[in-house]
């Protein structure tokens, strides 16, 4: 296939905090929309949008005083077009908004083609977690088959290609008439006259310090000759706990959500995937407050990795430390990042309910990760900022987006592989 690199468009769909579009733009390619039900990333990524504009137009000093907090949200928008403020569409994707999301979409388009699709659902209806924890193992819920609207936009927009990410669950996950998603999924996209290929990527394969296993499904119009875009292989040379080496020493409950300076100088990893820049300050760099118990438990844990490599099992710590009535299932609910490792465990949106899956493995400070820890696992640049609903920073949402996204040195990598379809 043919075309000028240039020129390649995507649509985002159920786009989340934007870790996939992020490697897309990072690439060259041009969002023409990013669909989004969720309010909070809504904002995050018309706050990215807003970033990458004013930085196109020389005016970074701009959003570097919003993440500073010297600028409130509404006035940071200001500066930006509605042109591009609007590309963003927060609505969630079901039968009552399709209609309004196309004829948005269509006015962003402005009679161009789209090229490309991107995204995937929620991916909790699949998870195998999700799965277990659900009396009906997530039979019947209704995302389940958000798949469906995709080819909706398939159908619509005919682009010559798609890119559709989602848990390793999917392959596995059955309807209730027993058959499997995935295979009436491909069935479905085939039928809207799509050929698809698929693979399970895992990220740390593609420079990404963080064991992640997702799949992801090329999709391409039948009688195109294209080719699936794996990625280039990277080998990893820093341990976690040197990618998060020059960031600012923060105690359980201590740290900032605004601009904060490096401790020390960065890695040549650090400059090498982006993740630093040494020209806007880091954000989101702050702990939760752990409880004294939990912080206790924290101790034990860390001793434990660093002192053996061994995991802490809840049934082994001393009996007044025990609070969960649970003691016969999710007994590693106690987790260390393994610092002295070149990728940590995966992470995931439950980070947001409690960090003691994500134990900082310096023992030092004893806490949690920050969210700006858990980002640059998943490879956001430290300059992205999280929004929440209210345009006060919040470590929920943030942790939220975080778990959902796509690595962005991974969604990069795979840009940059899809090119060639178009060389």
């Amino acid at each position: 296939m043919k075309s000028g690199i240039s020129e390649i468009n995507y649509l985002d769909l159920f786009a989340g905090g934007g870790g996939l579009s992020e490697g897309f733009i990072r690439a060259g390619y041009s969002p023409v929309a990013h669909i989004e039900k969720d309010t909070a990333s809504s904002y995050t990524l018309k706050t990215r949008m807003s970033y990458h504009w004013l930085k196109n137009h020389g005016e970074e000093d701009i959003y570097n005083k919003y993440i500073a907090g010297e600028l409130e949200r509404n006035s940071l928008y200001r500066y930006v077009p509605d042109s591009i403020l609007n590309t963003v569409i927060n609505k969630e994707i079901n039968n009552s908004n399709l209609q309004s999301i196309f004829e948005h979409t269509d006015y962003l388009l402005n009679g161009r083609k789209l090229d490309l699709i991107i995204g995937g659902p929620p991916c909790q209806a699949y998870s195998l977690v999700g799965r277990s924890r659900d009396v009906r193992k997530m039979l019947g819920d209704s995302r389940n088959y958000l798949y469906k609207y995709y080819a909706e936009f398939l159908r619509y927009y005919r682009p010559a290609c798609f890119i559709f990410e989602n848990v390793t669950g999917l392959l596995s996950a059955r309807d209730e008439d027993g058959t499997l998603y995935f295979d009436n999924m491909i069935k479905l996209f085939h039928e809207t006259g799509y050929e698809t290929e698929y693979k399970i990527l895992s990220a740390e394969k593609y420079g990404v310090p963080q064991t992640r296993r997702r799949v992801f499904i090329f999709g391409y119009q039948q009688g195109l000759n294209m080719s699936y875009p794996e990625p280039s292989e990277k080998n990893l040379e820093n341990t976690v706990s040197e990618l998060f080496s020059d960031l600012p020493y923060v105690s359980a409950g201590n740290g900032k959500y605004y601009a904060s300076a490096y401790c020390s100088a960065g890695t040549k990893y650090l400059y090498d995937s982006r993740i630093r820049c040494d020209s806007i300050p880091l954000t989101f760099h702050v702990a939760r407050q752990n409880s004294e118990n939990d912080r206790e438990i924290y101790k034990i844990a860390v001793k434990k990795w660093t002192e053996g490599e061994e995991r802490l099992n809840y049934n082994d710590l001393p009996e007044h430390l025990k609070t969960h009535k649970n003691r016969a299932s999710f007994t590693d609910r106690f987790k260390v990042v393994a610092g002295n490792y070149k990728y940590s465990h995966t992470v995931v949106a439950h980070i947001s309910k409690d960090g003691h899956y994500y134990i900082h493995p310096d023992l030092n400070q004893n806490r949690s990760l920050t969210p700006r820890e858990a980002a640059r696992l998943q490879t956001f640049p430290d300059d992205y900022f999280f929004e929440s609903y209210s345009g006060k920073p919040v470590k929920t949402p943030a942790y939220t987006q975080i778990g959902n996204a796509v690595p962005v040195l991974l969604a990069h990598g795979i840009a940059e592989k899809l090119k060639e379809n178009w060389s």
